[in-house]
């Protein structure tokens, strides 16, 4: 019987470094240099470049295992788009979540025309069982010309909203993780280094990010709990190992 190489085969580095190094960097505000500092006090001396390579390597599988293990989407999709720049560039940010703030998908684009709606949409269906019962978008025309070219959509309830009216807040509030990430990078610059990052960022951060403000405090400990219990499958760690 051929047994299964370790997720973490050729590192020297135990898996339990690793997967706590992953997560502080896509879950909260720090640097790479942040992290080397908090490995050193805690015994591990490594350097950032290390650590990137890390996050470079395990981020993307270890966001994926997150997204297959949450509960279906809503039936709503709220969409929108924001600016960023990369490098002094203006680029489009794309997102989708649904009606209960989670993150669906997110694509980096340079247009907003229709061919990047309907790559958007088909993006978004594709990470998503089942197509929704209603889609939640600004006035940005591209919208409704791209849903209307794709089968799975071209029946779907579809809600305009003015931005200006704050009433699609559920998208428009789900940018604000990722303005205060790319205010503590300094910007972003590479196309695809950030869309790699963002794609891995919002389901690890928002695996952890429960909503306190509506929790006892004694259910906030045991669904955290639950989803350090969650992690720890996801990044294949064994049962004697433990973070820091």
């Amino acid at each position: 019987m051929t047994k299964t190489k370790s997720l973490y085969h050729g590192h020297r580095f135990p898996a339990a470094v690793i997967s706590c190094a992953v997560r502080w960097y896509f879950r909260f505000q720090l640097s790479l240099r942040d992290i080397q500092e908090l490995l050193f006090e805690r015994g591990v001396v490594v350097s950032y470049e290390t650590i990137r390579r890390w996050c470079d390597k395990f981020g993307a599988g270890f966001a994926h295992r997150v997204k297959a293990s949450r509960r279906k989407p809503g039936a709503t999709w709220h969409l929108d788009e924001v600016f960023v720049t990369l490098r002094g560039e203006p680029w489009l940010l794309w997102r989708a979540v649904d009606q209960h703030g989670v993150e669906l998908d997110i694509l980096l684009q340079k247009r907003r025309d229709k061919s990047a709606a309907k790559r958007f949409f088909k993006r978004v269906l594709a990470s998503c069982a089942e197509a929704p019962r209603k889609i939640v978008t600004d006035q940005l025309r591209s919208y409704p010309a791209a849903k209307a070219e794709i089968a799975e959509l071209a029946n779907v309830k579809h809600v305009f909203v003015k931005a200006s009216a704050r009433v699609n807040n559920r998208a428009e509030n789900s940018h604000q993780p990722t303005r205060e990430r790319e205010r503590r990078m300094r910007g972003f610059r590479v196309p695809e280094r950030t869309q790699a990052f963002l794609s891995s960022f919002g389901p690890i951060r928002q695996h952890f990010a429960l909503n306190r403000h509506l929790l006892r405090a004694s259910l906030y400990r045991n669904q955290l709990a639950a989803r350090f219990v969650a992690w720890r499958h996801f990044t294949e760690l064994t049962q004697g190992s433990s973070a820091f």
